[in-house]
Parts: C-alpha cells; sequence; structure tokens
C-alpha cells in the first residue's frame, strides 16, 4: 500500500493529470512510496473516497482547479470525516491565492501554493518522519526547469491511447493580461531543449501523435519554438497532430518558413485576441499589435494548412455589447477555424478585481465565477451572450456547419462586413430564437439541431429550402455520415452521390473544418 497517493478529479477522462506527473516525476526516492489515481467530475465523491482510503495512504496529495473545486470540497470534507487522521494536501492554481477564505482549505491540513514540483517531495519526506513542523499554507518558490525531472514516463499505455498527452517547452508569461493567472507567473522559464527533445522522441516512439503543448507563449523564444517544430516535422508521420498556444502578433520570417511546410491539418494555433478594442485592451494591460496579428492571420489562411483557434472575451471592463459585436465581426472576417467566446471570469488573485468598484463589476461567487453583470452590461444581456457562447460552438465551431453557418447572414464576404452586415448580430437573432424554441443551451442532437437550422433559414430568414437542404446535408456528410435525415429527403435528389470523406486531418472537428477548404 502506497503511504502517498497523488489524485485530483479531471474535467474529462481524456483531460491527463498532467502537473501530478510532474509532482510524482520529483518525488525522488519516495517515489516507490506513491501512486497516482486520477477521477473525474463525473464520478460521485463517496465513491472516489472509497477507492482512495482503499490504498491506506498516510498522506493525499489533490490538485484543485476552478472546474474541480466544489466536488474536491466534498471529497476532503468526506476523507476527513472517515479517516480524521489522514493528511492532505492541496496544490494547484485554484488553491493557490486568497486561500485563507476557502472552505476546501479549511477543511485541509496543508495548503502548498505556487508550482509544488519540488516543495511536495519536501514537505512529503518531512511529514513521514517522526517530527515535522510546517505552516497550513506552504508557499513553494519558482523551480528552475534545470532541477525538474520530467514526467513524461509516466505516461502509461491507456494515456497514450485514450488520452490528451500535454507536454510543455516553457513555464510563465511575460504579458499582464489582468484577467489571467499567467499575468502572475513571472518570468518565462524554458526546459532544457536537449532533455526535452528527447522525451518528445520516446514519446513518438511509444506511439504518441497528439501533443498538446500548454505553454501560455510558445513563439515568445523564436528559436526555441524553431527548433522544435523542425524536430516534429523531420519526424512527421500521417496522423500527428501537434497543438500549441501562441501570441497572435508574433509570426516572424523565422517561424514562417517553417510553419508553412506542415501538412494541412496537422497543426493547431490557439491564438488569444481577447478583445479588439484598445480602449479596454489598454484598460487590463493587455499588450498587442492588431495591424501585425491581421497579418498573421492573413498568412496563415492563405499559406499554410494551420488549423486556428481564436478566443474572444465578452464581459472585460468598458467592452459594451457593441464594442464586442464589432471584435467579433472583425474576427470573423479574419476566418479563423473556431472562435472560443468566454465569459469573463474572476479567477483568484487576478488583477482584474482592480476594476470592480469603478466599472460595477459583479461575479457568481461559485466555480467558473463568470461575469453575471457590469456597468455596460445588464444581467439580461450577459445571459444572451452566454446562450450566444454555447450556441456559436454548436454551429460555427464543432465543424457540423462549416457551409450553412454563413447563410446565417446570407453568406456575406469580409468586404460587405465592413459595409454593414453583422455575422454577430445575426447569429444572435438565431441564438433567441434557437433558445425561444427548445429553452436550452444543451442536450441537443445533431440531426435536431439541423432539423431547427433548416426552420430558422427557410422560415425566418424565407432562404429557398432546396439550396439550404443541399447544404446541410453536404455538412453533414462532411463527418463520414451517410444517413440522410428524413427531413431533408423531399428536399434532395435521390441520385444526389455522397461526398466522399477525406482523411487529411488527425481531429474530427479539425478535419471536419479543412475538407471545406
Amino acid at each position: 500500500m502506497p503511504d502517498i497517493v497523488l489524485t485530483t478529479l479531471n474535467a474529462k477522462y481524456i483531460h491527463a493529470a498532467f502537473g501530478l506527473r510532474y509532482l510524482l516525476a520529483n518525488l525522488g526516492s519516495l517515489q516507490s512510496q506513491a501512486r497516482l489515481m486520477e477521477f473525474d467530475i463525473n464520478q460521485r465523491p463517496v465513491d472516489i473516497a472509497e477507492a482512495l482510503l482503499a490504498q491506506k495512504p498516510r498522506i493525499i496529495g489533490l490538485g484543485v482547479y476552478i472546474w474541480n473545486v466544489a466536488p474536491a470540497t466534498e471529497l476532503v470534507a468526506l476523507l476527513k470525516r472517515i479517516r480524521p487522521e489522514l493528511i492532505i494536501i492541496l496544490g494547484g492554481p485554484e488553491v493557490s491565492y486568497e486561500v485563507e477564505s476557502q472552505p476546501i482549505v479549511q477543511l485541509a491540513d496543508y495548503v502548498i501554493t505556487g508550482e509544488a514540483d519540488l516543495k511536495f517531495a519536501e514537505v512529503c519526506a518531512a511529514l513521514l518522519s517522526p517530527s515535522a513542523s510546517f505552516p497550513k499554507i506552504i508557499r513553494a518558490d519558482l523551480p528552475d526547469f534545470s532541477q525538474l525531472a520530467l514526467p513524461y514516463e509516466l505516461y502509461n499505455e491507456q494515456d497514450i491511447a485514450h488520452r490528451v498527452i500535454y507536454v510543455e517547452a516553457s513555464r510563465g508569461c511575460p504579458f499582464t493580461c489582468e484577467f489571467c493567472l499567467s499575468s502572475l507567473d513571472i518570468p518565462v522559464r524554458q526546459a532544457p531543449l536537449p532533455s526535452f527533445l528527447e522525451a518528445m522522441q520516446k514519446l513518438l516512439d511509444r506511439g504518441v501523435r497528439q501533443f498538446k503543448f500548454v505553454d501560455r507563449t510558445f513563439n515568445l523564444n523564436v528559436a526555441t519554438s524553431r527548433a522544435i517544430l523542425e524536430f516534429f516535422l523531420e519526424r512527421h508521420r500521417p496522423g500527428n497532430f501537434y497543438h500549441f498556444e501562441m501570441i497572435p502578433d508574433r509570426l516572424p520570417e523565422g517561424l514562417r518558413d517553417i510553419i508553412a511546410l506542415f501538412p494541412p491539418g496537422t497543426l493547431q494555433f490557439e491564438v488569444g485576441i481577447q478583445t479588439f478594442n484598445p480602449d479596454v485592451a489598454e484598460r487590463i494591460r493587455r499588450r498587442q499589435n492588431y495591424e501585425r496579428m491581421e497579418d498573421n492571420f492573413r498568412f496563415l489562411r492563405e499559406q499554410t494548412g494551420v488549423h486556428i483557434h481564436a478566443d474572444l472575451i465578452a464581459g472585460l471592463p468598458g467592452e459594451n455589447l457593441e464594442s464586442f459585436a464589432a471584435g467579433f465581426d472583425r474576427l470573423i472576417a479574419l476566418r479563423p477555424h473556431e472562435i472560443q467566446v468566454g465569459i469573463l471570469k474572476r479567477l483568484r488573485g487576478t488583477p482584474i478585481m482592480r476594476h470592480d468598484a469603478e466599472w460595477e463589476m459583479v461575479y457568481n461567487p461559485h466555480p467558473p465565477y463568470e461575469l453575471l453583470r457590469n456597468k455596460s452590461l445588464d444581467f439580461a444581456t450577459m445571459q444572451k451572450l452566454r446562450r450566444f457562447a454555447r450556441y456559436w460552438d454548436l454551429l460555427g465551431n464543432s465543424g457540423n456547419f462549416v457551409e450553412t453557418t454563413p447563410l446565417l447572414w446570407r453568406e456575406t464576404t469580409s468586404a460587405e462586413i465592413w459595409a454593414g452586415a453583422s455575422p454577430f448580430h445575426a447569429c444572435m437573432r438565431w441564438s433567441e430564437w434557437l433558445h425561444a424554441r427548445t429553452g436550452r443551451t444543451d442536450g441537443i442532437a445533431l440531426v435536431r439541431l439541423m432539423e431547427l437550422l433548416f426552420d430558422y433559414l427557410t422560415g425566418e430568414l424565407q432562404l429557398q429550402p432546396r439550396l439550404i437542404a443541399e447544404t446541410l446535408w453536404r455538412d453533414y456528410q462532411r463527418g463520414g455520415r451517410a444517413d440522410k435525415p428524413s427531413f431533408l429527403r423531399g428536399f434532395l435528389h435521390e441520385a444526389e452521390p455522397t461526398r466522399p470523406r477525406r482523411h487529411t486531418a488527425s481531429l474530427k472537428r479539425q478535419a471536419r473544418h479543412l475538407t471545406a477548404e
């Protein structure tokens, strides 16, 4: 039986706990006395408690995040009621700031704030000895990457077969955007490149085909970024896929030429735009060059096969509905494959709280701490934006309606967007219509959503039923489907050929976007 159990509740089974693997890799001589046990938020805390206590550990290290803090609090309460002598150590971003007021902190024995890769081993070694003395809140110093054992060998065969494989070449962020925890994580530190690439080679040799880099600013150090991209390009095989989070206005020639060499559908860039309003960007201390960023988008869309996932945030202080709508339309004109509309969250420790009084920021007190209203956006408008974000994900981001979605604004060209047509307002009208018809934002089956979209486009917008049916049918087949939905059959030729499925990308969602180009 292990003395130490490292555990967390992942958002989904496919998400492997990257941070816990770092802790386990750096336990040193204690590693043989430790075990990693992962659960997810869909499992009952009482069942998780049973599985953990069956190991008879002396110490449980629990990773706490915004998505799991509620069930994790229940879990800790159960564990301490059943085995009061069990030592529970918390860590993770959710308990690294504003710790004193948190119920989960009050229940636990210790909290390690910050990056606990090395500190956790030190604390466990002391607690397992006859005498130890620590304050309840233990601050971990930022570890140097050269001190850390890399955790990649701790991905097992089940992880490689069924889970997202997270990797990192750097930690930290040089920017000070006030809504983001990474703004508190300075300086940027690079993993030693030779040992990192050696670890990546071992993952490739073990059959890993999809790599998700969690670096906040992958393209900050151009020389390192290029070396990593060259490494993967030289070893690329069909089915490989690489995800990077990029600074949107930093894409020099030294990166452009190597990016252009990757086959279509193998690179995904997540780029955080967040706002196109320069006054709002300055208010929240977000620095970005919009002209350079737009030029980078044009390059990526016109000269590469990169899948672009762009982020916008609704609810930033000083951004009203029209400002956000203009930003969404401007982003649509740049043609990213996905636009993630996020609602502003008041993450613990972030400086965004300094705007609370002036901009009358009111947040939900429960995770994920989303904005409820502010001076520029009342509660009703925020609810509409919340629904818009969900429905846009089902429609514009899913890859299921690549050709149909633009019909909401009648296939407006980029030039016409600036002439006054607004994809945002067109999609908002669809969003409100859909909510009035269904009363829900989840649990809408694909064929049902198709039928509702058909009704809206042919009824509310008076578009030709045959045109809409043919477009929906092409979109439906893009996902490799051949069963013709019954509501379309009367509008399609019986002998109409099936659109062939193209296997050009590793992930289904990305592949559906790609096949429309």
